[in-house]
């Protein structure tokens, strides 16, 4: 069995490696809801084998992690996935720039010019 990963540590971990920590870290949050692994393969629709090949290997379809998840309550932390785009500084302080509008200029002819006068 291969140790559990933190996150940081992924970007040094093998494929093989990340998969069987995913596992791991799905097999905790089932026991910590205190759940048999039939119980959550029947809560999330998947065979019994699907659920103890995703706890033991992590190979698995996308789909039979997502219904895992989701019957675990995690699916919301697949959110993970999204794309976000990473802005340097000068990127945001431009956009800050673009934002910012001057007050209109006021026509010469009305500058002093009171009613009545």
């Amino acid at each position: 069995m291969l140790p559990v990963f933190s996150i940081t540590d992924f970007r040094l971990a093998t494929t093989d490696e990340v998969l069987q920590s995913l596992g791991q870290r799905l097999r905790k949050q089932r026991l910590s809801k205190t759940m048999t692994q039939a119980e959550l393969g029947v809560r999330a629709g998947v065979a019994l084998g699907a659920v103890k090949k995703l706890e033991s290997t992590g190979k698995v379809t996308l789909e039979t992690l997502a219904l895992v998840a989701r019957a675990l309550g995690l699916i919301a932390e697949l959110d993970i996935f999204t794309i976000r785009v990473q802005r340097s500084i000068a990127d945001m302080e431009r956009g800050e720039l673009a934002k910012r509008q001057r007050a209109r200029k006021r026509s010469p002819g009305k500058l002093g010019k009171t009613e009545g006068a």
